[in-house]
């Protein structure tokens, strides 16, 4: 369940326009999110696949 500050906290950045900084420490149970950063190539393969349909 998503607690009142949370939700309070998302809605002020809406209104303020920036950006939310949720700390993740208090939800242990969620898995760890690895992000990297996506090589234009891998866009290449998305097209090339697109066209043969």
């Amino acid at each position: 369940m998503i607690g009142f500050d949370a939700v309070k906290h998302l809605v002020l950045c809406r209104i303020e326009r920036r950006p939310p900084r949720l700390d993740l420490k208090i939800y242990p149970y969620l898995p760890q999110a690895t992000v990297t950063t996506t090589s234009p190539s891998a866009y290449l393969s998305l097209l090339a696949g697109g066209a043969s349909s």
